[in-house]
């Protein structure tokens, strides 16, 4: 046997640095921990990865799914990855080289199968073994997704930052309003951008962009400008407690007017929200999720006005107290009867401790008779602990009204009906 016959060509499965924003969607996602991340950037292990494809669909950028040709021989280690500021070239193969290219496992599309089909699908298939689902509903609109790049930024000017929690609390949270001018940037409702922070990290290099939700309706914070508006929290603690600045949320909170940032975006193709006049949405967050539930809203109190959505909205907001929940003024200024708010108050000197899986269940009634219809989708975005405590709280409405838990949530994610966003 010679040399060159005991090697063979494969194709390797690899992260662009160049277009990943670093979200943590892939390696939350990879059911056998292939994926892992540095300061720099986040890797894939050729010697774990089965290509399973589960950490393919919640990318919101399309950074996970390269493969490229490489020898048996001569694969990427983790090490080298973790340098990389762009792909490599695919290797070149020897003559008399035998080739291995069978592709990677396909994911079977979510619309394409029953619920019952959907409940014993493949590990494989994330639409079915993550929380929600990776397809938007069917009739969201057309999302489009990196239109500008780390090649190709583009630039915002700032035209607003609001403090919106009260000043004298512990959550900072400014609502920031980017103009665009001249340059596109065509967004939906629960898609998100991403923000380079100026400066360069420890090790010298640029720092990463940051990615944000956008927190306002498709045509715009001011209708019929070309402006979006993101929510930001100043982080001033790591997920340790240990005091640390957050890099681009602090540089986002200083930011003055007429100041510019670099953007890249837009992202994400399946948290989106239905286009059907009679759609009914209800939403769960907490904190900075609100974003898009903001959005979300907004789109659909513009075009009530215009008698153009009859559907109905229902919202489960958590926060510590009032006074450190993001756009309380404007939410509690909405009509009744446009939307059903339910505030979850962990911390509130005059109210029992209450968060969004407690009032969830205590609306139970109205939540399942949404869950029941077919026009009703849930929106779930905050941090990433409240999965658990909402699809708690889910299982047991549904197992309580004689309903399957496990069929019922295939179904929602089959049909992309329940969405989650969590961090």
């Amino acid at each position: 046997m010679t040399a060159a016959s005991a090697v063979t060509v494969k194709k390797q499965h690899l992260i662009d640095p160049e277009i990943c924003i670093r979200c943590n969607t892939c390696e939350e996602s990879c059911p056998i921990d292939a994926i892992t991340h540095d300061v720099n950037n986040y890797v894939v292990d050729d010697s774990i990865c089965n290509d399973c494809m589960a950490c393919v669909p919640p990318c919101p950028t399309g950074a996970i799914d390269n493969w490229i040709q490489v020898l048996s021989t001569n694969t990427y280690s983790v090490e080298e990855q973790f340098t990389w500021n762009e792909l490599p070239e695919p290797q070149e193969v020897p003559e008399g080289v035998a080739q291995d290219m069978s592709e990677p496992v396909e994911v079977v599309p979510a619309e394409a199968l029953s619920a019952d089909e959907a409940a014993l699908t493949n590990v494989a298939n994330t639409p079915f073994t993550a929380a929600g689902a990776s397809i938007p509903p069917w009739s969201a609109a057309h999302p489009y997704v990196n239109w500008y790049t780390h090649k190709n930024p583009v630039s915002a000017t700032v035209v607003g930052n609001y403090r919106v929690t009260d000043s004298d609390t512990e959550s900072d949270i400014h609502h920031i309003v980017l103009d665009f001018g001249d340059n596109p940037m065509p967004v939906l409702e629960g898609q998100s951008i991403a923000i380079f922070p100026p400066g360069n990290d420890a090790n010298g290099r640029a720092h990463h962009a940051r990615q944000y939700s956008i927190a306002s309706p498709r045509d715009g914070e001011r209708p019929g400008y070309n402006n979006l508006s993101i929510t930001v929290k100043r982080v001033r603690a790591g997920h340790d407690s240990n005091p640390v600045d957050g890099v681009c949320s602090n540089y986002l909170c200083d930011l003055q007017k007429n100041d510019v940032v670099k953007v890249i975006g837009p992202f994400g193709s399946s948290f989106l929200m239905p286009n059907q006049p009679d759609a009914n949405i209800v939403m769960i967050c907490t904190g900075t999720g609100a974003a898009p539930m903001r959005a979300m809203t907004e789109r659909c109190r513009r075009l009530t006005k215009e008698n153009k959505f009859n559907g109905t909205l229902m919202l489960f907001f958590g926060a510590r107290t009032e006074r450190e929940l993001p756009y309380f003024g404007p939410l509690m200024n909405l009509p009744k009867d446009f939307i059903d708010v339910n505030l979850a108050l962990s911390r509130s000197a005059d109210k029992p401790k209450k968060y969004v899986q407690d009032l969830i269940r205590e609306r139970a009634h109205d939540v399942m008779n949404l869950l029941k219809d077919s026009k009703t989708c849930v929106y779930v975005c905050g941090l990433k602990g409240m999965e658990e405590g909402v699809l708690s709280a889910l299982k047991d409405i549904v197992t309580e009204s004689g309903r399957n838990w496990e069929d019922m949530h295939a179904e929602l994610k089959a049909k992309g009906r329940l969405h989650f966003e969590t961090y």
